[in-house]
């Protein structure tokens, strides 16, 4: 009954006809490892059972680096200015700043590369802040590893704990029950140990490892292998990234660090990520307006060249249409957006790792969600206790929980819902006083536990095995029905069978439980059993999945479940939490498919089961190929891939680093009730940013065409490019009030992305029509005060300025459309921007712009200009909601 197996190398071993080590990293060398008997192993490694002196480790670790993975080192300060300077606006910034030092401009070259600066300095405080907030949740977990080493050559070996970041290839480890494994490593001697490495493999329940030579060369999933040999189902290797759920081992260190297979499989995380549907979006219209650029400039610089003769002049009115064409503050704007959603996110216990991963948060229309974990509690709860025939009977869970409550080997959660089967354990305990003499733990290879017990009142020794009901009931030759021992004959094993059936249908985790009274000493207690029942159990789904999948469903997201694990108990937890399963596919039938087949299949899918971390890989990109835009929520090393490649991916606070690297979203809460918040933030976030992209590049564009027409026909620029600029800042600054407003009715009501096409539209719409008002002031002021000169200039550009500033900013508001009453810093700041640029040119300020204080008559003129404007403006408000916001009649009552 002992299960103790230990590899030893005799003194006259002979030596390994390859001791060295092999030449190949990563996964060839954790297979040549794996196989190797201990003595070429340790000779290759150069250690000992005794472990590494203390001055050899401080060697190899500064050779080898500390044990830390990629994603837990915090970034260069290098690094992350990069990042900052990342953003495609902080270049279009700088060039437009060089445009205009060379136009002999230097104030509004000053003024841009201010703005520019404002912009990178936003994105890198935003970075530094994620950053400390991943520090501190990786901080709130310390752990320690029990490492064997020796004080110096000849000198005894001891035990204590060092941190993991100190662990070094050829350390000697010890590792006991719910310890993370900190390394790569290769068992030396193992004592009933099962390793939990869902995080690798995707397997839901823990396997079991053993030294080589034990019988368990290689372990399997339940549910079939993930690929014919994978390197995680080597019996004789632990991985980083998993957990010790029973037993203890002593195992020496392959790899640490970046050279670990956790790594290997979290290199997906460093991969370049996909463009997702928001950047698509951005550049669409950043390269529209860039070629208004490039078509608009150098007809200016001809046009007003030749008609002027002055060079200086027809290049300050080329940038001025450059100026009109950009907006400036879009990095600034599209920041404070972000930081507000990324704010907003945070109270709600989420932190946001990718700032634009909150834009593409809105556009999500397919949600890929994990069963375990996510839809479900991820715990194993007792349910009921049944005889043979499925009828309720107390018998098998107090037998159960008997035998839980004599075993020695730590608990899991199973055994804590086989404890509930029986609290008090009085059916059983009454029968005499019972004592432990053996006990044969669960592996998954005899996938079941038998525990030995002496009656204090009875001859013998009493056997209860409690495990698989396909393992068990072969060795049961009886069974308890209707109170009586009767003959298991083929009737009532197909009785018994269909019972496990029925409960395996209801998405319950079964357990046959069986006793026999033996003799004893006896060598194999567990044959000739007394069947007295089954125990259900399952992984209770939770209180909020229905409600949320409900919402998910309102939000116009489909429901994708992506899981490992079995296709029945999958289906029924999709029915509790009220997901309509369309279409079933799992992991062996996707594998016959190829990329063009996954891609229709995935349309007509809801379910995918016993799927590894390739096959949730391929399922997002099919998705995604197909035109939706796809969230993943995963919290495991074999997630990493998926959420990489999806347009957003979520993890969960207690992930595993990898996964929190890839991740965009790290929420505290693993039900989806944080991700439907999140992605109404999403679309919070987006609706703010696109009203602003939207009117300012309609009214840019209508700047724009203004500077062409009066070129062709004005001996002056009817606006400096410094008081363009100016003009642009003061909208820009009344749009920064816009991630504290309120968004339209019905935005919220389904998925949201940057139309660039209905941006167009309305850009085509509104840039002409404010064009036309700007011409009609040009035409009142040249024409009615007769501001028609070069000397007269500074009026004439001083009242464009105060309309200009007073129209865009009151359409910024009005297009504000069904919103409600604006949100009070809204209404503060739009008042304030107003009153500073109507009162700028009657200030000591204007010189500096080259403004100076106008004629009263132009209050009349604004009144009689400004008004109709906005009342036109007004007009195309369907336009804007239909074709920008694509918000239709029925979405405004949600």
């Amino acid at each position: 009954m002992d299960r103790m197996t230990e590899v030893t190398a005799a003194a006259g071993h002979p030596p390994s006809p390859d001791p060295d080590p092999p030449a190949a990293h990563g996964e060839p060398a954790l297979r040549h490892w794996a196989g190797a008997d201990a003595f070429a192993l340790l000779r290759g490694l150069e250690t000992s059972r005794r472990g590494l002196t203390e001055d050899a480790a401080a060697a190899r670790l500064a050779e080898y680096g500390e044990n830390a993975s990629v994603a837990e080192r915090c970034p260069t300060v290098s690094a992350r200015i990069r990042g900052a300077l990342a953003s495609p606006f902080a270049g279009l910034m700088a060039v437009l700043g060089a445009l205009l030092a060379v136009a002999d401009a230097p104030a509004s070259a000053a003024v841009v590369l201010v703005i520019a600066g404002l912009g990178v300095s936003l994105r890198l405080w935003h970075v530094v802040r994620v950053d400390r907030a991943a520090r501190v949740l990786r901080a709130r977990v310390g752990t320690t590893v029990t490492v064997r080493r020796r004080p110096a050559p000849g000198s005894a070996p001891q035990e204590h704990e060092v941190p993991p970041e100190d662990l070094v290839p050829g350390d000697v480890v010890l590792l006991h029950a719910g310890d993370p494994v900190p390394a790569d490593a290769r068992l030396l001697r193992a004592h009933d140990l099962l390793v939990d490495q869902s995080t690798l493999s995707g397997q839901r329940l823990p396997v079991p490892k053993a030294s080589p030579g034990t019988g368990h060369r290689q372990c399997r999933s339940p549910n079939g292998p993930q690929s014919a040999h994978p390197v995680t189902g080597l019996g004789s290797l632990v991985f980083a990234g998993s957990t010790v759920t029973r037993g203890e081992a002593t195992a020496v260190v392959l790899a640490t660090g970046p050279a670990t297979h956790t790594e290997e499989l979290a290199g997906r995380a460093h991969r370049p990520r996909p463009e997702s549907a928001v950047d698509r979006g951005v550049r669409s219209v950043s390269w529209t307006l860039v070629r208004c650029m490039l078509v608009a400039a150098p007809l200016v610089l001809v046009v007003n060249g030749t008609v002027s003769g002055d060079v200086r002049q027809a290049l300050l009115f080329a940038v001025a249409v450059t100026v009109g064409l950009t907006p400036e503050l879009l990095p600034v704007i599209v920041g404070t957006t972000l930081l507000r959603g990324a704010g907003r996110l945070r109270e709600a216990g989420a932190l946001v790792t990718r700032p634009e991963g909150i834009h593409d948060l809105g556009a999500i229309d397919v949600a890929c969600l994990d069963k375990t974990g996510t839809l479900t509690e991820d715990r194993v709860v007792f349910t009921q206790s049944t005889d043979l025939d499925g009828r309720p009977c107390p018998e098998p869970g107090e037998a159960a929980a008997v035998a839980v409550r004599f075993q020695t080997v730590p608990r899991d959660g199973i055994d804590e819902a086989l404890a509930d089967a029986g609290r008090d354990g009085s059916a059983v305990l009454a029968r005499g006083l019972l004592t432990p003499i053996d006990e044969l733990p669960f592996d998954h290879v005899r996938r079941r536990a038998a525990i030995v017990l002496r009656d204090g009142h009875r001859a013998g020794e009493l056997v209860i095995v409690r495990g698989d009901p396909d393992t068990v009931l072969p060795r049961c030759t009886h069974a308890v029905r209707g109170g009586e021992t009767v003959e298991l004959t083929t009737a009532l094993r197909t009785a018994a069978a269909d019972a496990v059936d029925r409960h395996r249908a209801g998405g319950m985790r079964v357990v046959a439980v069986a006793t026999r009274r033996t003799p004893a000493h006896d060598p194999d207690p567990e044959h000739d059993l007394l069947l007295l029942g089954f125990v259900g159990m399952v992984d209770p789904v939770r209180d909020s999945a229905a409600t949320a999948v409900r919402r998910f469903r309102d939000q116009g997201i489909a429901v994708k479940v992506l899981t490992g694990d079995d296709t029945t108990v999958a289906e029924q937890v999709c029915a509790r939490a009220g997901i309509e399963v369309e279409g079933v596919l799992d992991g062996p039938a996707l594998d016959a498919l190829d990329d063009a087949a996954l891609v229709r299949a995935v349309q007509r899918t809801t379910l995918f089961t016993r799927l590894g971390p390739v096959q949730k890989e391929r399922v997002v990109t099919a998705l995604r190929a197909r035109g939706h835009t796809v969230g993943f929520l995963g919290d495991g090393v074999n997630d990493v891939g998926a959420l990489r490649v999806a347009d957003v991916g979520i993890s969960v606070d207690g992930a595993v680093p990898a996964a929190r690297s890839a991740a965009d979203i790290v929420l505290g809460d693993r039900g989806p009730d944080g991700v439907v918040t999140a992605v109404e933030e999403g679309r919070r976030t987006l609706g703010n940013a696109t009203r602003y992209l939207t009117v300012a590049a309609a009214l840019n564009v209508g700047n724009a065409l203004s500077v062409v027409i009066a070129s062709a026909v004005l001996p002056f620029l009817p606006l400096l490019p410094t008081q363009l600029l100016l003009q642009s800042v003061l909208f820009g600054v009344a749009a920064l009030s816009l991630p504290f407003d309120r968004v339209e009715p019905g935005w919220t009501a389904r998925p949201r992305r940057w139309d660039s096409r209905g941006m167009l539209r309305f850009m085509v719409v509104l840039g002409p029509l404010s064009s036309a008002f700007d011409l009609i002031t040009f035409w009142v002021v040249w024409r009615h005060l007769g501001l028609d000169t070069p000397a007269e200039q500074a009026i004439f550009q001083t009242v464009w300025f105060m309309e200009g500033v007073l129209s865009q900013v009151l359409v910024l508001l009005l297009l504000r459309t069904h919103a409600g009453r604006p949100a009070r810093p809204v209404v503060l700041t739009v008042a304030a921007v107003v009153a500073a640029g109507l009162a700028l040119p009657f200030t000591p300020l204007a010189p500096v712009f080259g403004m100076t204080a106008p004629p009263a008559a132009v209050w009349l003129l604004l009144a009689a200009v400004v008004a109709p404007f906005l009342l036109c403006a007004a007009a195309t408000r369907s336009l804007y909601l239909r074709h920008v916001l694509s918000i239709h009649p029925a979405d405004k009552d949600r």
